[in-house]
């Protein structure tokens, strides 16, 4: 069955969420790093066993009965110790706000992440 969700861009040049291949049942959140003065945005730093809450410059209308999952991306956590945080996360139906990734950092060394970079999954159930 195919879940229709509304999605609003909170900023124009704010990534879409997008399923990577036909079989996916994840859509690819990106990261949204907020521009200042219309500078490039500012990569951010997790340190070493630290987290960050990361916008994703979306907001979704999940409809009522539906929730939206936010999980990790497996490539990262095998290879830089990189997961969410309380994953899943929950995005309920009556929520309206920016969609945020809480990543935290297992690894020892700090973790970059870019603007527009994948930033976790996102399942609708």
């Amino acid at each position: 069955m195919t879940v229709f969700v509304d999605l609003k861009l909170l900023y124009p040049d704010a990534k879409r969420p997008a399923y990577q291949t036909e079989g996916a049942s994840g859509m690819d959140l990106h990261a949204y790093i907020p521009r200042a003065q219309g500078r490039q945005p500012e990569a951010l730093r997790i340190p070493a066993l630290g987290r960050l809450l990361v916008g994703t410059g979306i907001s979704l209308a999940i409809p009522a009965g539906y929730e939206g999952q936010v999980r990790p991306r497996s490539g990262w956590a095998l290879a830089d110790g990189l997961t969410v945080l309380n994953s899943p996360g929950t995005i309920d139906a009556d929520y309206r706000g920016e969609v945020g990734v809480l990543l935290i950092n297992h690894g020892q060394e700090p973790f970059t992440v870019n603007d527009g970079e994948r930033v976790a999954q996102l399942v609708v159930a």
